[in-house]
């Protein structure tokens, strides 16, 4: 009798190890057959909502960039939707980017970034010494008929770097933390020196919240924000081209028709919008009355287009993106992951927040791009290449993708 029973639990124990065995080898053939990393059904659904609004997003670039852009793009290159095109164009490789890297573990890309990190460092080196220079700025190299900004390409790989440094910030010897602040320190000042203040004062942002978010002391952080405005403020007392900004921004109704006359076409684009907009494609200040309607300035024409209404909307949709980006790395299950998560997060709403304040005259006036929406194939790569990343964290939070495996032995 005793013999019975214990055949009778041994083969309940046996089908049940079966039974696992055969929904564990069902499942990895999920996984394999899943053109993402992860089957959708399994998504977080911070993930789920983030890939929608990135689509989302970029499709509304597309369409203001079009609307933005076709009188310019008539006039001067003979083809509406030249710039148009041309972004489309730079969407393929973005989206292409963008699947490349939500299908990459953030490990593996922690441990390549420093290489890509210091080859774009020295192409920003490159810019002050033989770069084009467009509106008073060294900015792009020139590569055959392809124009690159290594400012914008090094913004993921920055990301990266800053979460190698601050992951573990207390654990890094000091001489290691004093090569890479002096290494930071100089990227931003050969940034100013193109001079390009936007992308620097976006860099010390990103190094500030990811270095308190890292755990560095609140007094050394506040040194350090120091020593950065007060670089920016010499930078600004040098550069001609950057002081008359400053002071067009304080007062551009006093010389409308000179220095303040951009910030003064974009105010009256945003005012003349009213609550509900002109309409999509009636703006009447992308008739060559605003300057770069469809990079520096696009908000503005949005603004002019959609109203009140569509500017609180899109305000709206950055809030919702920022609180998104905030859930992922609540969720993230290491240091790494959670600070690469955090970067992205702080980089594209900060970018926005930035871009929008330059067109209602809240900042002075500086060239940064409104992201997945001005015209630009660099900004638009590094804009998926960080939305990737984001995503990549939101799905190894869930703990099916990208952990470190261990192996276990007993002594």
């Amino acid at each position: 009798m005793e013999i019975s029973q214990e055949k009778i639990k041994y083969k309940t124990i046996s089908n049940r190890k079966n039974f696992l065995n055969s929904n564990y080898k069902k499942n990895q053939t999920f996984l394999k057959e899943s053109i993402f990393p992860l089957p959708w059904a399994i998504w977080p659904y911070e993930a789920k909502i983030l890939i929608i609004l990135v689509g989302i997003w970029s499709i509304l670039g597309l369409f203001i960039l079009g609307s933005s852009s076709w009188w310019v793009a008539s006039r001067e290159m003979g083809n509406w939707a030249y710039f148009l095109k041309k972004q489309i164009i730079w969407t393929i490789p973005g989206l292409g980017c963008f699947y490349l890297i939500i299908n990459t573990k953030i490990r593996d890309l922690l441990k390549f970034s420093r290489f890509i990190f210091y080859f774009l460092f020295f192409l920003i080196f490159l810019t002050n010494i033989s770069g084009i220079t467009v509106n008073g700025s060294s900015r792009w190299l020139l590569l055959g008929n392809l124009r690159l900004q290594p400012s914008e390409l090094i913004k993921p790989f920055l990301i990266l770097e800053c979460s190698n440094l601050f992951a573990h910030w207390n654990l890094i010897k000091n001489d290691k933390k004093l090569s890479s602040i002096i290494s930071y320190g100089l990227l931003i000042l050969l940034i100013l020196k193109q001079p390009n203040l936007s992308t620097a004062s976006l860099t010390g942002i990103l190094f500030w919240v990811m270095g308190l978010c890292g755990g560095v002391r609140l007094r050394s952080l506040c040194t350090f924000a120091s020593l950065g405005f007060i670089t920016g403020c010499i930078s600004i007392f040098n550069n001609e081209y950057q002081k008359l900004r400053v002071t067009s921004f304080i007062d551009p109704w006093k010389d409308q028709q000179g220095n303040g006359f951009q910030l003064v076409q974009s105010l009256l684009a945003i005012g003349s919008g009213g609550l509900f907009g002109q309409g999509f494609g009636l703006s009447i200040q992308k008739l060559q009355y605003l300057p770069f309607m469809y990079t520096d300035f696009i908000f503005a024409i949005f603004a002019e287009e959609f109203g009140l209404l569509g500017c609180t909307l899109f305000l709206g949709f950055l809030t919702v993106f920022s609180y998104i980006s905030l859930r992922i790395a609540l969720k993230c299950r290491n240091n790494y992951t959670k600070l690469v998560a955090i970067g992205c997060g702080v980089f594209l709403t900060s970018q926005s927040i930035i871009h929008i304040a330059v067109a209602t005259g809240s900042m002075p006036t500086t060239g940064l791009p409104l992201p997945f929406i001005s015209y630009g194939g660099n900004s638009l790569i590094a804009s998926f290449f960080i939305a990737g990343m984001l995503l990549r964290c939101s799905l190894e939070s869930t703990g099916l993708i990208g952990m470190i495996s261990t192996r276990k032995t007993l002594n």
